[in-house]
């Protein structure tokens, strides 16, 4: 323990904890220990957790719902930053919505439910956060993040507040300007319609049964694994070469969605790395088609 750290959080009050297994703040169940877990409420203790790790020279990330990550079987040296508190505050002003960075971006489809808005209904069940949705343009049936977001307010790396509109946000297929530098997502805007409530919440119902239907909920996963190849979809490709069902110890490919590895029971980041790479190597083999992963190594 770094007791330069433990005595500069303890001072301020910031939440931390020690030799954190990863494997219980991900999705996917995957992970060895983080050396430091630290939690913090809002952009001054953010700022100031960050200001100490850099004084400490300890390395730092961010996560979100870690409905996204794989992270490895060694873990992650130096600390890993969980946004609460304000962060996950969810404000609606007519048919504008401020989210926290933090918030589920489920309960924010269930606050614009409320609000009888309309134009969020596909994220409903998808298991991240507001930040992460942002970060990495999420989508499904048809909608993406980039149809609802004005603004994205970030901290960048010198650690000053700043705001991004729709159009500096570069946003394309699971693309985000904040791929490109060292930026952290504090909050977003989005600007829906007003709609018919039932008529929200039977396509936010219709859509989750969808989800429930065709995706292997019943098992921890990170959700579909990679990224849509122009020109065709992963899931088909992978099941046209005959990959439902392979497995590499307690990784597998999911027989009721190909595009998903599911982690029936003690995975480790190995057996989903080496499942990964057969995929891939069949697929381009069999179809020439390259996946690339969408889930995110750590």
């Amino acid at each position: 323990m770094n007791n330069n750290l433990k005595n500069k959080l303890s001072e301020l009050n910031i939440d931390f904890s020690v030799d954190v297994p990863m494997k219980d703040h991900t999705s996917f169940k995957i992970g060895g220990c983080a050396d430091y877990l630290i939690t913090v409420k809002n952009t001054a203790e953010l700022i100031n957790t960050i200001k100490i790790l850099r004084e400490e020279n300890l390395p730092y990330m961010l996560i979100g719902n870690g409905s996204n990550l794989l992270v490895s079987d060694s873990g992650i040296r130096g600390a890993v930053i969980k946004l609460d508190g304000d962060f996950k505050k969810i404000e609606v002003d007519g048919n504008h919505i401020v989210a926290g960075a933090g918030a589920s971006l489920t309960k924010l489809c269930l606050d614009a439910l409320k609000a009888e808005l309309t134009g969020l209904e596909f994220g409903y069940g998808i298991p991240g956060s507001v930040g992460g949705a942002a970060y990495m343009n999420a989508g499904a049936y048809g909608g993406e993040m980039k149809d609802v977001i004005v603004s994205c307010t970030h901290l960048d790396k010198d650690l000053n507040v700043g705001t991004f509109t729709s159009e500096e946000l570069d946003l394309s297929y699971r693309h985000s300007a904040y791929m490109k530098d060292e930026y952290i997502i504090l909050s977003v805007k989005l600007e829906l319609r007003k709609g018919d409530k039932d008529a929200i919440k039977c396509r936010m119902d219709e859509l989750m049964k969808k989800r429930m239907d065709k995706q292997p909920l019943e098992y921890p996963s990170a959700g579909s694994v990679f990224k849509r190849p122009e020109g065709a979809f992963a899931a088909a490709l992978i099941e046209q070469c005959g990959l439902k069902g392979v497995s590499v110890g307690g990784a597998e490919v999911s027989t009721k969605h190909s595009g998903f590895i599911i982690n029936k029971g003690g995975a480790t980041c190995q057996d989903v790395l080496d499942l990964v790479k057969i995929i891939q190597d069949k697929v381009k083999a069999e179809t020439g088609f390259e996946l690339c992963r969408e889930i995110i190594h750590i």
